[in-house]
């Protein structure tokens, strides 16, 4: 069997898989990283790609990294967590454990693997959410990934969903992420700690001191608190509302609701983004209803989506570049 690796790089760990052709992981290890010394994370993933392939076939390593990817999927533009601009990562790697390598945005990766193996199969046309600390999206149309014509496409948590709205971490304003993700979560109920303590007690409770975060509004609603459980109806509403433009754009037949947010609270969002989605549905009941559902693949999405994203025809195009360096 042909194997290849994904790395599935973050801001605190690197994650890395040696996976089959089937999308099966065999071996796995994790390293700890310093976002604030990328040298250092580059070292750190080349060790752990050597590991896994002591005693084995591999043919080649996906990487995948938050942020901006160029269209070839050899460079970084932009990483957000990382101080990685306009990178070679791809040949920077190469260098160091002699395999093809390619990169891929995190989000997209979990969306190949959702495609491939998980809660995507059988279908041609979808969207990807990842509800984490942000609002990561991608776009699979035709069966292909949409990377655009720089790399840089479905960045869907920048899309303008409230004109003149709450900042976002872009420094633009109104952004879907703003709204649905683990941040705008954790902000409103901290705002409401301030404006209407004894409504936030459970939650504050909850945080024993620290800021309160996505997990402590999530704990407070499985209990029952009302203020938790309106935050995160209040999450689901505005999931729908950006859900039901990507409708408008893309008309894809399956939304896939994956990160950690959706893996602790979907029976808790997605009614309610499904309610507001059908209720913002241009021109319903004389066009198909997609179907929002969660992943499949949870945390191992994105290195299952990245070692398969390096297999051919990419391999093919790699295994001759390498060679032409021989």
């Amino acid at each position: 069997m042909a194997f290849t690796i994904g790395v599935d790089i973050g801001g605190t760990n690197i994650l890395a898989g040696v996976v089959g052709e089937s999308g099966e992981i065999v071996a796995t290890t994790r390293r700890a990283t310093d976002a604030s010394d990328p040298a250092q994370i580059e070292v750190l993933v080349a060790e752990a790609v050597r590991q896994l392939m002591a005693g084995r076939d591999v043919e080649g390593v996906g990487v995948a990294a938050a942020g901006f990817v160029s269209s070839d999927r050899r460079k970084l533009l932009f990483a957000p967590n990382i101080a990685w601009r306009d990178h070679p990562l791809a040949e920077r790697l190469e260098a160091l454990i002699q395999r093809p390598v390619v990169i891929e945005n995190d989000a997209n990766a979990a969306a190949w693997a959702e495609y491939r193996f998980g809660n995507g199969r059988g279908v041609s046309d979808m969207v990807m959410l990842t509800l984490g600390t942000g609002l990561g999206g991608a776009v699979v149309a035709d069966g292909r990934l949409i990377r655009g014509a720089f790399g840089a496409a479905a960045e869907l948590g920048h899309m303008k969903i409230v004109p003149g709205g709450h900042y976002c971490g872009c420094g633009q304003e109104g952004c879907w992420e703003a709204y649905a993700s683990g941040t705008a979560l954790a902000k409103l109920a901290q705002s409401i700690a301030v404006t209407d303590p004894n409504g936030a007690m459970h939650m504050v409770d909850l945080a024993g001191g620290e800021p309160i975060s996505g997990a402590h509004v999530t704990a407070a609603a499985r209990v029952g608190d009302p203020v938790a459980i309106r935050l995160l109806r209040r999450f689901g509403k505005y999931l729908g509302i950006g859900i039901a433009t990507l409708a408008a754009v893309v008309d894809p037949e399956i939304v896939v609701v994956g990160g950690g947010i959706a893996t602790a609270a979907a029976d808790l969002i997605l009614p309610s983004a499904r309610k507001t989605f059908l209720g913002s549905l241009s021109g319903r009941g004389y066009r198909g209803e997609l179907r929002i559902i969660t992943a499949a693949l949870a945390n191992d999405a994105g290195i299952i989506g990245a070692a398969d994203s390096v297999r051919t025809p990419v391999l093919s195009k790699s295994r001759a570049r390498l060679a032409s360096r021989a």
